[in-house]
């Protein structure tokens, strides 16, 4: 079996523990005779990069897939999840990076979507049921009315509407994918608070996450897995960060940000006074040719309207752009595409992509008068144009023709970014562009971000890492509350001047 030696910690009884599991589809080893083992008030990191088979693992677990080869244990007890109703019914349960909600239905029926308390007759107990979801949402510090229909809510909230929902089953092991993604600072904080609790009551928690701080900060073992398999675990106090990303990556990474310094250009974007009704005001700032212009702010901030507005997804109130000097004005993302400006958006697979085609169509579909002949596509210029973006992005799939909605996440990313980048833009307006990016793809994406600069694209990147907009940026504009907090030079860029100006604090 592929397994390393891990502590002292094995003398106790796993909660839940996975042995030799073997997962295969057609030309993919996703899992190889991996284990894992997961204890109660504990928090086991999940780590690997993209397509090293954290997702395949997490859908045996909840019964979605079954594994080829290998056991499943339960308090040393071998058990079998055919479905997912066993994984809960032995108190597995899990928060998804993307878990599916419905729009037009209540807080409260998403929560408790399937497991409905019931009145004697057998008839749902609507009272209970908002009585229920406002109780577990106030046990994650959120004011979020139950009632309220889902469809109204912020990302951050649908969330922790979602991280309500796993907890309304009663859970012994919570599987945590992602959890952190779309949430503030403070956010991450309260929701810490909240494993911890998990952790006193005794609950074994699986934690994925790319962020290491975060990893460091409440995980308590790590598991790394590798191209489907397990190279190393123990306990986390002790093993250093470089540590963990050579077993990640099969070697170091010293430059996750591979900035290159290069004189700026002339002004290809001037935004004058921008205003939208609700989401912000009086934005100001000017974008030059090679510049990687990072906007940051808490969750809420007025960053993503921002850029939706400027590739004419919502209309502004007042304000001027001017492209080259000219004034424009783009009243819709066609206006936006002709005039050379994209926009590849933080929620990738609402909007980013379509999920049912595959992966070259997708990355040809912006760039069909390229990939055509007298009105007829040629397949051939698609998969051309498609295959020089995957390779550059280093895209991890069995062919180019498989749906891009059977890609993990960050891969799913990576189609979009190249889907955009295929139809030569001027301006990349870039929204989270590694959001959900293991750190080997990151320093691809960062590099190839910088090279973009380099040979003369402007680009407006939104992040909420700092070490990103910190490394990345030649400028940063601060938001806070839809307004401007500052717009800061790279020589004078610091951690702590960043986030003061964002909380208002500064």
């Amino acid at each position: 079996m592929n397994q390393i030696a891990m502590s002292d910690q094995r003398l106790e009884t796993p909660l839940l523990e996975m042995r030799g599991i073997s997962k295969s589809f057609p030309g993919v080893k996703a899992l190889n005779d991996v284990n894992i083992a997961l204890y109660a008030g504990k928090v086991t990191a999940l780590i690997g990069e993209n397509g090293a088979g954290k997702s395949t693992l997490v859908k045996i677990l909840t019964g979605i897939y079954q594994s080829d080869e290998g056991e499943i244990r339960v308090d040393g007890d071998a058990v079998s999840f055919t479905n997912a109703q066993d994984a809960i019914d032995f108190g597995v349960t899990a928060i998804h990076q993307e878990t599916v909600l419905f729009d037009e239905l209540s807080v409260a029926e998403n929560i408790f979507l399937g497991h409905a308390p019931k009145t004697r007759l057998g008839f749902v107990n609507w009272k209970a049921v908002n009585a229920r979801a406002l109780a577990l949402l106030h046990s994650l510090e959120s004011n979020i009315d139950p009632r309220t229909r889902l469809k109204n809510l912020s990302i951050a909230q649908r969330h922790l509407v979602a991280i309500a929902r796993a907890l309304s089953v009663e859970a012994r092991i919570v599987i945590m994918d992602e959890p952190t993604a779309a949430l503030s600072r403070k956010e991450v904080d309260d929701l810490f608070q909240i494993v911890r609790r998990l952790k006193g009551q005794g609950k074994a928690i699986l934690f994925i996450s790319h962020k290491f701080d975060e990893v460091y900060e409440i995980a308590d073992n790590y598991a790394v897995f590798r191209d489907g398999k397990a190279v190393g675990s123990g306990v986390l106090a002790g093993t250093g960060q470089d540590e963990i990303v050579r077993l990640m990556v099969g070697r170091s990474i010293e430059h996750a940000f591979p900035k290159v310094e290069i004189p700026l250009g002339e002004a290809v974007l001037s935004v004058e006074n921008y205003t939208h009704p609700t989401e912000f005001r009086d934005i100001t700032f000017t974008l030059r040719k090679g510049e990687i212009f990072g906007i940051y702010g808490l969750v809420g901030a007025g960053r993503s309207e921002i850029c939706q507005s400027l590739f004419g997804v919502t209309r502004p109130s007042g304000g001027k752009l001017r492209l080259h000097g000219e004034e424009i004005t783009i009243g819709s993302p066609g206006e936006a595409i002709k005039a050379g400006i994209v926009y590849v958006p933080e929620e990738r697979g609402r909007h980013g992509a379509v999920l049912e085609l595959p992966i070259y169509q997708n990355i040809s579909l912006p760039s069909l008068t390229r990939t055509s002949r007298s009105g007829f596509l040629r397949a051939s210029e698609e998969f051309a144009l498609a295959r020089k973006y995957a390779e550059r992005f280093d895209l991890r799939a069995a062919a180019l023709s498989v749906p891009v909605g059977t890609l993990s996440g960050g891969n799913q990313q990576k189609v979009v970014i190249g889907k955009w980048l295929a139809t030569q833009p001027k301006i990349l307006i870039l929204d989270e562009p590694t959001k959900g990016i293991d750190i080997g793809s990151k320093a691809a994406v960062h590099a190839f971000i910088s090279e973009l600069a380099g040979e003369g694209l402007s680009i407006i990147m939104v992040s909420s890492e700092l070490p990103e907009i910190l490394g990345m940026s030649d400028r940063v504009l601060v938001m806070r509350e839809g307004l401007s907090a500052g717009i800061y030079e790279r020589n004078h860029l610091n951690a702590e001047t960043l986030v003061r100006a964002a909380t208002g604090n500064a």
